[in-house]
């Protein structure tokens, strides 16, 4: 059997990571377990007997397979709200999600109105390279109506192997007729990293996701400021994590590492002491010891709260925004064998360097800055993400520690982003905190 490790939230997740060989082992069991055990066996006759009676009983005929799936799911949904079945469809959605890659069209598209709007077409794509155009309006694809179809269903159909062709029909704003566009399908890579220089003097780096490119795109990012700003005029960088709902437990370390010169990232631990596994820091600093601020909210959770805990517990950034999602378990990705899906198992919490788990209680930023509301949004009863301890049946964290409720709302216009104004501010020393540059000893023992 082979397990893939990651870290991940709700559907969040990924399986190309490190592979751990399970080795059979020999058990002896004694008088208590083996009672145990007769009294396990005994429940799942009892499941054999219901089965048996829905199948033979219920007043329609039900699908076998969909009662086993369903059972399956109800067990793992008991457990904590991280573990659940994927069949065969999930599991492969969830590989090429990780992946980063697929084969498709290269457009970001939402729902309205129930047609499918282009947010935007990715540069250098087919979709780029064929003209399509931001708030186009997807009507058919290969003469199939669109209309009716969910996001998903119409995201599916988009997608497919390179090299095949794909019809779409488009309604575009100040055009007399549709617009027909033929399109070949090509590798799509999801663009998990985005940078920019703000003002003349400040490395602005993204991270949306922790896929297979992240890493990647991190390194990117800086080979790219570092093209447009000299070492001398470059006043740091920012690491935006907010709302980056995790991913990889590999690229979380790498990307941890990608700010460190040594010392210990992240650990996990399982139920069985043997089971314990530390991962450090390898020497080399990407930004040469560059100022570096991370940016949190309520939305960052899993991976993004093991980036900014290692590197707050090393006193080598400043974390600056709202209290983070929550999430300190591991959850493993166990195949089940040709056209059966997976297994996701929570099989570990993981800790920062320092020992702390931020499970059910996040990470807390050194500055903390609220984000000023637009009043549409102020009018919800809910403005906040309500964090891993507000789900039903989550890993208990520290007795009397829990904490929910974060902001986690990004305006979209970044003149008013408070939290990444204080960060440039801060930066270029227009702005004095005490929590900037990081002082005091590293938490991370020796």
């Amino acid at each position: 059997m082979r397990k893939i490790s990651l870290i991940l939230l709700g559907a969040t997740a990924g399986a190309a990571m490190t592979l751990l060989v399970v080795q059979p082992r020999t058990i002896m069991i004694g008088a208590s377990a083996k009672a145990a055990v007769a009294d396990t066996y005994r429940q799942l006759n009892l499941f054999g007997d219901v089965f048996e009676r829905v199948r033979a009983d219920y007043v329609e005929k039900p699908d076998d397979q969909k009662l086993i799936e369903t059972a399956i799911n109800g067990m793992l949904a008991g457990l904590d709200p991280h573990s659940s079945y994927m069949d065969s469809k999930s599991f492969k959605d969830m590989q090429v999600q990780t992946r980063g890659e697929f084969g498709g069209l290269g457009i970001e598209v939402t729902m309205e109105d129930g047609l499918i709007k282009v947010v935007a077409p990715i540069d250098e794509t087919p979709a780029s390279k064929a003209g399509v155009l931001a708030n186009d309006i997807i009507t058919k694809l290969d003469d199939e109506q669109v209309q009716g179809l969910t996001l998903n269903q119409a995201v599916e159909k988009m997608r497919g192997p390179t090299n095949t062709k794909i019809k779409l029909t488009i309604m575009r704003k100040g055009a007399d007729k549709p617009v027909e566009l033929t399109l070949i399908r090509d590798v799509i890579r999801v663009r998990a990293v985005r940078s920019s220089v703000e003002g003349d003097d400040i490395g602005y780096i993204r991270m949306t996701q922790f896929n297979e490119q992240t890493t990647d795109g991190l390194k990117k990012a800086i080979v790219d400021i570092s093209a447009k700003v000299s070492k001398d005029k470059l006043k740091g960088y920012v690491l935006d994590l907010r709302n980056n709902p995790g991913g990889l437990l590999d690229q979380a370390i790498s990307v941890s590492d990608a700010f460190l010169q040594k010392g210990e990232i992240v650990s996990t631990r399982g139920r069985n002491a043997e089971e314990t596994q530390r991962f450090n820091a390898r020497p080399g600093d990407l930004t040469d010891g560059k100022p570096v601020i991370v940016l949190i909210n309520g939305g960052s959770a899993s991976a993004s709260e093991i980036v900014a805990g290692a590197l707050q517990d090393h006193r080598r950034v400043t974390v600056v925004g709202t209290r983070s999602f929550g999430k300190g378990s591991v959850q493993t990705i166990i195949p089940l064998g040709s056209g059966n899906g997976a297994l996701r198992l929570t099989t570990a919490r993981y800790f920062t360097p320092s020992g702390r788990s931020i499970q059910a209680k996040g990470i807390t930023p050194d500055i903390e800055v609220l984000q000023d509301l637009p009043e549409d949004i102020k009018a919800k009863t809910d403005t906040s993400t309500k964090g891993e301890a507000s789900l039903r049946g989550h890993l208990k964290g520290d007795e009397g520690k829990e904490q929910t409720g974060s902001q986690s709302y990004v305006p979209p216009d970044p003149k008013n982003d408070k939290a990444l104004i204080m960060a440039e501010e801060l930066l270029r020393g227009t702005q004095v905190n005490s929590a900037f540059p990081p002082s005091g000893k590293s938490t991370v023992p020796n």
